[in-house]
C-alpha cells in the first residue's frame, strides 16, 4: 500500500514537470525510492547466537562492563551493546544474568598426547583443556600428528582449543652437530611448525647454530636453557620464551663458587645454597632488554619437586580423568625425585623455592612478560585442571588476580602476535570466551567455577561439560 501511494504522488508531480532536465532528476529519484521501498528488511542470522545481560571482564583495564548484549556468529563476536533489538529472533539465546564473562584462558606451556595413544583419548585430553575454559595451548613437545590436529581445530572439524605446537625436541641426541642443526630447523619451519623446542644437553656450538639459523628463516625457539649454553647467553640469544624459569638460579652462582654446571640438579636445585640473590635484578633486566618471556610452571616446584607425598596429590579430584597406569608412574617418578633423593630435604626446598618467587615476582614487575603455563600433564598436573595449581603458585608469588588473568588472555595473544584474533571480548575477535559464576577479579578461585565455554562460537554448556568429564573418568577408571 505504502509502495502504491508513494508511486501515484511522485507519478502525479513528475507528469506537471515540462523540462526534459526536471523529468530525468525525478526519474531517477523515483527509481531509488521505489528499490529502498522494496528491499526487506535486514533479518536476525539464523546462525547467530546471543548472550544477554552479562559481565564483561575488561581483562586490560581490570574492570566489569554490567548488562552487555554479546552478538555471536561465524565463530566472531559480532556486537557488543547495552540493548539488543528484537532478541525473540535469536535461535540460540544464553541468558548470562548474574555471570561474569572473561576471553577464553591460554595454557602456554601444554603437552597433546601423540601416536601410539588413541584419537580418542587425545580428544579427551583436549576436552580437558577445554572444560576449564582454555581455548588456546601452546603444545610444548611437537609431533608431525599435532600438524593436523592443528588444521582440524581451525577447521572445527574437532572441538578443541586453538593449538600452536612446537618441533620435536631438539637436544643433545637429536641434533649433534651444525649441519644437523640447519637440515632440522630448516624442515621444521617448512613443515609448518609454529617454533621450536629446545630441550638440555645441547652443546654450545650446536645451540649457535640453532640460533643463527632460526633469526635467518624466521622460526623462534623457545623451552629450556642448555647447561653448556648458561642464562645470560640463552637470552642474549633472544629466547621467545624461557620456561620453567630454566637456567635462572644457576646464573646466579658466582664464579668464584667455580662449579661444575652439569652438577646443578633439578633446575638449579643442588646450588641453591650458593645462590647470591643480589644477582637477580641483573638477569631481569637481561630478560627485559631481550624481549625474552618467561613461563614459570611454578606448580612442578610446589607439587612434583616438593615435600608433599604422592599420596597426598593422588587425593585431588581431578586424578579421576588420568589412567591408573599413568598415577602409578607419577607416583613412582616423584618418589625418585623426592623421598629416594638423598640430597632432597625441605629446609633447601623452601630456600630454593623462595628463590624462584623472588625471580618470577620480579620478572613480572619488570615488563609484565608472564605466561600462564603448567606443565600438563606431567607429574600430578591434569590437563586443564593443573592451571588452577599454577595460580596458586602465582598468588604467593604476589600476582594479583588481573596479573593472572592478563598472563593468560591478552599476553599471550601478544606474544604470539595474534591481538587481531584473540585475547579479550572485543568486536570482531574470535568468540572464544568463558561464562564465569563469581567474578575473578575479587576472587581468582572463581576461574573454577566455569558455567559454560564458547570456543571459536561453539557453545560448551556446564551440562555438557559435566556430562563429557563423567565419562572420560569412566573412560579412564577401565585403562
Amino acid at each position: 500500500m505504502r509502495k502504491h501511494i508513494i508511486t501515484s504522488i511522485l507519478v502525479g508531480v513528475f507528469i506537471n514537470f515540462n523540462t526534459q532536465t526536471m523529468r530525468t532528476s525525478l526519474f531517477v529519484f523515483l527509481f531509488v525510492l521505489l528499490n529502498s521501498c522494496a528491499q526487506p528488511q535486514k533479518q536476525t542470522s539464523k546462525t547467530a547466537i546471543l548472550i544477554t545481560n552479562a559481565t564483561v571482564i575488561d581483562v586490560n583495564k581490570g574492570t566489569v562492563i554490567e548488562k552487555q548484549q554479546i552478538v555471536v556468529d561465524s565463530g566472531k563476536i559480532k556486537k557488543i551493546t547495552n540493548t539488543i533489538k528484537n532478541p525473540e529472533e535469536y535461535t540460540t539465546s544464553i541468558n548470562a544474568e548474574g555471570k561474569y564473562i572473561i576471553p577464553g584462558l591460554a595454557e602456554m606451556h601444554a603437552h597433546i598426547p601423540r601416536p601410539p595413544v588413541s584419537k580418542e583419548r587425545i580428544k579427551e585430553v583436549l576436552f580437558l583443556y577445554l572444560s576449564n575454559g582454555i581455548t588456546t595451548i601452546r603444545g610444548m613437545l611437537g609431533h608431525t600428528s599435532h600438524l593436523e590436529l592443528k588444521q582440524h581445530a581451525v577447521s572445527k572439524k574437532i572441538i578443541s582449543p586453538r593449538i600452536f605446537t612446537s618441533s620435536p625436541s631438539l637436544n643433545g641426541n637429536s641434533v649433534k652437530t651444525k649441519e644437523e642443526a640447519i637440515a632440522k630447523i630448516t624442515a621444521y619451519q617448512k613443515e609448518g611448525y609454529d617454533f621450536l623446542k629446545i630441550h638440555p644437553g645441547i652443546t654450545k656450538d650446536v645451540f649457535d647454530q640453532i640460533v643463527k639459523t632460526a633469526h635467518e628463516i624466521g622460526i623462534p625457539f623457545s623451552g629450556h636453557v642448555p647447561v653448556d649454553v648458561g642464562i645470560k647467553h640463552a637470552m642474549e640469544s633472544k629466547y621467545a620464551s624461557i620456561d620453567h624459569i630454566d637456567g635462572f638460579l644457576e646464573g646466579l652462582v658466582p664464579e668464584s663458587e667455580n662449579v661444575n654446571p652439569k652438577d646443578n640438579g633439578f633446575f638449579g636445585y643442588n646450588f641453591t645454597q650458593l645462590a647470591d640473590t643480589t644477582k637477580i635484578d641483573g638477569l631481569v633486566q637481561l630478560a627485559f632488554d631481550n624481549n625474552v618471556w618467561i613461563v614459570p610452571t611454578q606448580s612442578l616446584f610446589e607439587r612434583w619437586f616438593a615435600p608433599i607425598s604422592a599420596d597426598e596429590l593422588l587425593k585431588d579430584p581431578e586424578m579421576v580423568y588420568m589412567p591408573a597406569s599413568t598415577l602409578e608412574n607419577w607416583k613412582q617418578r616423584k618418589n625418585r625425585y623426592t623421598e629416594e633423593n638423598p640430597n632432597f630435604n625441605t629446609k633447601q626446598w623452601q630456600q630454593f623455592i623462595s628463590i624462584r618467587r623472588i625471580l618470577l615476582k620480579k620478572l613480572h614487575d619488570s615488563g609484565h612478560k608472564v605466561l600462564l603455563g603448567s606443565d600438563a600433564p606431567q607429574l600430578f598436573n591434569v590437563p586443564g585442571f593443573s592451571i588452577h595449581h599454577e595460580i596458586d603458585g602465582m598468588i604467593k608469588t604476589g600476582l594479583t588476580p588481573l596479573d593472572i588473568l592478563q598472563s593468560a588472555t591478552i599476553r599471550p595473544a601478544v606474544f604470539l602476535n595474534k591481538e587481531d584474533t584473540f585475547g579479550q571480548i572485543k568486536e570482531g575477535l574470535d568468540a572464544d570466551l568463558v561464562v564465569l559464576d563469581t567474578n575473578p577479579l575479587e576472587n581468582i578461585q572463581a576461574l573454577k567455577q566455569v558455567s559454560g565455554v564458547m570456543v571459536r562460537g561453539i557453545w560448551i554448556s556446564k551440562k555438557t561439560i559435566d556430562q563429557k568429564l563423567k565419562k572420560i573418568a569412566q573412560n579412564a577408571l577401565n585403562n
